[in-house]
């Protein structure tokens, strides 16, 4: 029982010690693009983070869940706090303090070893979160004044997606009941395809970008086939592929918010 509580208390150690560093090596943003991207990204965080939950609540150590989920919970105090530096109109800033409200609740609940009691509650309030982030990022979208705005936050999105795709079935894998199941990963998955169908389409694409959304398509099929299969998929397969899908379409984005200096 006490190396019980000798584990969490160095759990708890080395949590506040990456909030320190987070805050030390805070992030600059310079411009509306990549306020934009990075706005986007938080969405993203929300669902990778019960993502990894998950996996460290199954006991399932593929590509260190815990260590990322350490990782993407400084990721998201970073960049908020970077965006409300950056952020200078009035219904930008209210929005931020937004998440900033609903953020530290979600924090505490982290710093607790992951349940299935506790998932539920912890996916309902990240869901919430979601929807403040992405206001938030429809916000600095907007303030690009550009057509490659529409892309950064269209292209962002996905990166979410990705991940809560993969978070759903993590949860469904793990034996969290939610109801809604169902519902909310076709709503997903049917989300994903439409918005990379008007990706494809666009008259900005470059080649590389082409080339790439081209392998997110193909990528995505194993997440229409996990759909109609009746079988239960291996954790650390769907984890790979959402985290193959993350990177590309960051990539995408990246390239997009560059079209911003053009």
């Amino acid at each position: 029982m006490p190396d019980l509580k000798k584990k969490k208390r160095g759990e708890r150690i080395l949590f506040a010690t990456l909030m320190i560093v987070t805050q030390l090596c805070s992030m600059e943003i310079e411009n509306a693009g990549q306020a934009a991207n990075e706005a986007g990204r938080q969405r993203m965080l929300t669902q990778r983070i019960l993502k990894d939950y998950a996996m460290v609540g199954m006991g399932n150590t593929f590509d260190n869940p815990k260590k990322d989920l350490n990782r993407m919970v400084a990721t998201f105090e970073d960049h908020l706090e970077s965006l409300r530096r950056f952020a200078k109109d009035p219904e930008t800033q209210k929005s931020l303090e937004a998440q900033r409200t609903l953020w530290e609740p979600i924090k505490k609940m982290l710093q607790e070893p992951p349940t299935k009691e506790r998932a539920m509650a912890l996916q309902n309030r990240l869901d919430i979160l979601l929807e403040a982030a992405d206001r938030t990022a429809r916000l600095f979208a907007k303030q690009t004044g550009k057509k490659s705005g529409e892309l950064i936050n269209l292209s962002g999105r996905q990166r979410m997606l990705s991940q809560r795709m993969a978070a759903l079935y993590m949860l469904k894998v793990w034996g969290v009941d939610d109801p809604k199941f169902n519902e909310k990963l076709t709503r997903s998955m049917t989300l994903f395809e439409d918005s990379l169908d008007r990706l494809m389409q666009s008259d900005l694409n470059t080649p590389q970008i082409k080339t790439i959304l081209s392998r997110v398509k193909k990528n995505f099929m194993f997440f229409k086939i996990m759909n109609r299969s009746r079988s239960k998929f291996i954790p650390s397969l769907i984890y790979k592929k959402s985290n193959d899908i993350l990177k590309d379409m960051n990539t995408v984005t990246g390239l997009y918010a560059s079209l911003e200096k053009a």
